[in-house]
């Protein structure tokens, strides 16, 4: 059955979606079968993953509505070599429409009931903010993946996302629990970048990967052409980067299977 993560943080700009396009493409590159879920209603991991929104027919709007089963609005990246539930501007709708529908805060969970034993890591982009559509993201979710900038304010909205997920862990879904902290935009010339870490390190321990995601141009560079950073400059800093937390993500779901089989 595949694990599923949300990455989520409700503060902007912080290469949420970046990391969730890229992670699903480094995943697929070392042959583990990925699904990849836009749940924002921007709908840039769609396009990141070379899928035109304003072109669907069916999108993740349809599958919370009941409009269509997941099976159904499935597509797929080319470049990132990834299974992909997109999202549009429809989505919006749905924050509405959800707030007066049965089991509001499960829809994604239940949608996903019927195709995770299809993939080996399910990955959900949510939007940035602590709505019902991340609601769903963190409730269908085993762990959540926390993309941040070393700043001061990040500290800040990280304890308001925390709050949150052991909120939605104590009533909705106890098996909830932080995957990981990533630093991202990481520039160690900067002295509180390093002090940022440094906290970060002492108060999450293990949960903070190791990896770092740099600053690069190439990373910016590469959503504008369609494409996951490793379809579009493979030698890049960026794409070395997702592809070392890939290992190390692949290596830590390993691990934490062996001691749970005891």
């Amino acid at each position: 059955m595949g694990k599923v993560l949300a990455i989520a943080n409700q503060k902007g700009g912080v290469g949420k979606t970046t990391t969730t396009v890229n992670l699903a493409a480094s995943l697929a590159a070392t042959k583990r079968k990925v699904l990849l879920i836009d749940l924002d209603p921007q709908g840039n991991a769609t396009m990141g993953s070379g899928v035109d929104k304003s072109q669907l027919e069916r999108s993740v709007y349809d599958v919370l509505t009941d409009r269509c089963t997941l099976a159904d609005a499935l597509q797929t990246s080319e470049a990132g070599g990834y299974a992909l539930l997109p999202a549009n501007a429809d989505l919006t709708a749905a924050e509405v429409e959800l707030l007066e529908m049965k089991m509001k805060e499960s829809r994604l969970r239940y949608a996903l009931a019927g195709v995770r034993e299809n993939y080996d890591f399910i990955l959900i982009d949510c939007p940035p903010s602590l709505n019902m559509l991340t609601v769903n993201g963190l409730v269908a979710a085993d762990g959540v993946i926390i993309p941040m900038q070393c700043e001061y304010y990040a500290l800040e909205g990280l304890s308001a996302l925390v709050t949150t997920i052991q909120r939605i862990g104590s009533v909705l879904n106890p098996n909830l629990k932080i995957e990981g902290l990533l630093r991202t935009m990481y520039d160690p010339r900067n002295s509180l970048t390093r002090e940022v870490s440094e906290q970060l390190s002492e108060h999450f321990g293990d949960r903070l990967y190791q990896t770092v995601i740099p600053r690069n141009v190439r990373l910016a560079e590469a959503p504008s052409y369609g494409l996951p950073v490793l379809a579009y400059d493979k030698q890049s800093r960026g794409a070395v980067a997702y592809l070392a937390l890939a290992g190390e993500l692949v290596r830590r779901t390993r691990k934490a299977a062996s001691e749970a089989a005891g």
